[in-house]
């Protein structure tokens, strides 16, 4: 966030709180620094909002003054009257690392992990919106009780054969809200004798995915559903695996077939996979599908390959514009879910912006503002510690890099875990830093995933403490799938760094406004 400019208070509503961080030489320049505090701006009470204890949103001024360090002051620029007062924050913390010092205007502490968000669950029951007994039995046994918005909106459309965008923000539960409808179908279909069971290579439901390893997660649920007691058959194709074994998986007979766009149209074109059973196609994250090479191609694959009735749902977090035009060329009756989440962050989840563009009379180069993101990433490594943390790169050089940093900063590996993910290593290796990640680490150890974009594409990981934007993302929509990896569910919290040098602060600051307004990021300029 700029040095010693105001922001509007308005600029972070009740979904997201912000704090900077600001490199400062010794001695200490005369600087001004801006908090904003998370706070209701809504008339909701207090109950429902996740920062009960706030009132409006306060703007603290901070003076650092150059003879006592200590010492702070905090201006209240707006107020109400004593009784809707936040929390005074916490006294900031210095600390100093190979010569330059990072000032952190802390936070206010989010809620507990243990709490529920009220707001992330439909007021209707799953019976309500019209799930049948059996499948309330089998949700149940997942231990879930209650439909979040975009599962209670999408169930009716999608059970009775409409063509839909479903969309919502990262961690809503958008699978569900596809698969619980669309396999109850099948399942009503089967008991009423309108439908064959699976028969061999002619799937009743396909799920296109952008990677593997979201087709993997995709496999996951739909195992999980069917061993609750609504039995169905489910496998994925993807590449970096037997393809001989795959084939032969196939040719059993499958229910729902995952695949990513490549080996999709391998298998039909070479005539491995037949969609003359085809009841419905599910596009999981089609936002990132139409920036695959093979995916319009595959799509007019599908279509052509297809009965004509066959029913064609398309899952995002984000909707560009772009995309949002094409699918409605081709579909011009598809009907959209948008969920209360669209275009906005976890109300759960805490950004915080870090300026790494050094010192006013210190040379801007890239390696310079790879180095003070250094000295910023080991702060958090070290005085920060936590579980989990996710770290996104740009490219596979800077997270190799970020790799070795990690690695030499704790020697004999016994505080921290790096788990690299990225597309120059083998679909095994990145399954295994998933499953490994996935995994409770041991006492006194921190798991950091460094990775590409590759693992926001829809990936869901649970428990996510931290998540790094180590370089600031080349497209805008990027971001809210980069810090959309924490904070998801219904109880998930977590705190979103983002490493910013030069203009990508102004961006930060557009982005997050947007996100807090629920405006779409269709005009924010790229970064690079």
């Amino acid at each position: 966030m700029a040095v010693g400019q105001l922001v509007p208070s308005n600029l972070f509503l009740n979904h997201s709180a912000a704090t900077t961080l600001i490199p400062t030489s010794t001695p200490p320049r005369h600087r001004h620094l801006l908090c904003i505090s998370s706070a209701n701006h809504t008339t909701a009470t207090d109950n429902d909002s996740p920062f009960p204890s706030f009132g409006r949103v306060k703007t603290l001024l901070v003076h650092r003054r150059r003879k006592d360090q200590s010492h702070r002051r905090a201006v209240q620029l707006e107020d109400d009257n004593d009784d809707d007062i936040a929390p005074r924050p916490r006294r900031s913390q210095s600390r100093s690392r190979g010569g330059e010092r990072w000032d952190m205007i802390p936070n206010y502490t989010p809620q507990s992990k243990s709490a529920t968000d009220t707001k992330f669950f439909s007021l209707k029951s799953f019976k309500e919106i019209g799930c049948s007994e059996y499948m309330i039995e089998s949700l149940q046994k997942l231990l879930l009780s209650r439909p979040s918005h975009v599962q209670a909106m999408a169930f009716a459309p999608v059970i009775s054969g409409k063509t839909c965008v479903i969309a919502d923000q990262s961690g809503s539960g958008k699978t569900l809200a596809y698969l619980a409808p669309i396999i109850q179908l099948l399942r009503l279909e089967e008991l009423e004798g309108r439908s064959s069971k699976s028969s061999s290579q002619a799937p009743r439901v396909l799920v296109l995915a952008p990677t593997a390893e979201l087709a993997s997660q995709v496999l996951d649920n739909c195992r999980s559903l069917s061993k609750s007691g609504v039995p169905f058959k489910s496998m994925v194709v993807t590449g970096g695996f037997r393809q001989k074994t795959q084939l032969e998986n196939l040719q059993q007979g499958v229910d729902v077939l995952i695949a990513t766009p490549g080996r999709f149209l391998f298998l039909i074109h070479e005539g491995f996979l037949q969609l003359t059973n085809l009841r419905c196609a599910i596009l999981d994250e089609v936002d990132i599908l139409f920036g695959d090479e093979d995916f319009e191609v595959a799509l007019q694959s599908l279509i052509n390959s297809s009965p004509v009735d066959t029913q064609y749902l398309f899952v995002t977090a984000t909707l560009p514009k772009n995309v949002y035009t094409k699918l409605v060329e081709v579909f011009p009756d598809c009907e959209m879910i948008m969920g209360p989440g669209m275009h906005r962050i976890s109300s759960r989840l805490q950004e915080i912006i870090v300026d790494c563009s050094g010192e006013d009379g210190q040379e801007k180069t890239p390696d310079t503002a790879f180095l003070n993101k250094k000295t910023a990433l080991l702060q958090l490594v070290e005085e920060n510690p936590v579980p989990r943390t996710i770290v996104f790169c740009n490219k596979i050089e800077t997270c190799r890099k970020v790799e070795n940093l990690l690695k030499r900063f704790d020697r004999k590996g016994n505080h921290v875990q790096v788990l690299p993910f990225h597309a120059a290593m083998t679909q095994e290796s990145r399954l295994a830093s998933m499953e490994e990640f996935t995994r409770s680490p041991s006492k006194g150890v921190s798991q950091f995933m460094v990775c590409t974009d590759r693992a926001s594409r829809g990936i869901d990981f649970t428990r996510v403490d931290h998540v790094i934007l180590f370089d600031f993302p080349r497209d805008p929509s990027e971001y809210v799938r980069r810090v959309g990896r924490t904070a998801r569910g219904a109880k998930g919290v977590g705190k979103a760094f983002i490493f910013v040098v030069g203009k990508q602060v102004s961006l930060a600051r557009k982005i997050m406004e947007r996100n807090q307004k629920g405006h779409p990021l269709h005009d924010v300029p790229s970064a690079y």
